[in-house]
């Protein structure tokens, strides 16, 4: 239920050739290139190292070269995901939020409280009609709006602090 619009990228190379106004995600589009050209070697690596014949390979150069160009390819982007795309990227809290409001998941909290079939409910009817769970709840529930957000909260049931 997530997945878009969570995070705003630096506008490395803005534009599009059919859409205007697009932000290309340049380095992580390189990161994808990166991970293909390392899968490679690794296959190149893999071949050659079934090569060896009586402690003897011919292909060891081979390895070498590739392992080495892995590495590369792997420090340099790994600096550009750093620096360029992890350190300037935005997030759009506001759209989390709203998007986590609305996950059906979190009807699982109020499981214990008003039994499965009933959060059931709740779950099918917030996400048909895409409303949050804690608004669904409320008019399907006798449980006030306070319990309902200390059930429901996201922090609280993500962390090991959570009380039987």
């Amino acid at each position: 239920m997530s997945g878009l619009a969570e995070i705003e990228l630096e506008a490395l190379q803005p534009g599009s050739s059919i859409m205007p106004g697009k932000v290309n995600p340049v380095i992580p589009e390189a990161a994808t290139m990166v991970a293909a050209q390392v899968i490679g070697h690794d296959a190149s690596i893999t071949l050659a190292g079934q090569s060896g014949n009586f402690e003897l390979n011919v292909m060891l150069p081979l390895v070498a070269s590739n392992l080495l160009q892995s590495i590369e390819l792997l420090t340099n982007i790994a600096y550009a995901l750093a620096d360029k795309a992890i350190a300037t990227f935005k997030v759009n809290e506001a759209n989390i939020v709203a998007s986590l409001s609305r996950n059906p998941i979190l009807v699982t909290a109020l499981n214990p409280v008003i039994g499965y079939l009933k959060a059931a409910e709740i779950a099918k009817r917030a996400y048909q009609e895409q409303r949050p769970v804690l608004e669904v709840a409320l008019e399907m529930t006798d449980l006030s709006e306070s319990e309902l957000m200390s059930l429901l909260d996201p922090i609280k049931l993500t962390s090991n602090r959570l009380s039987p």
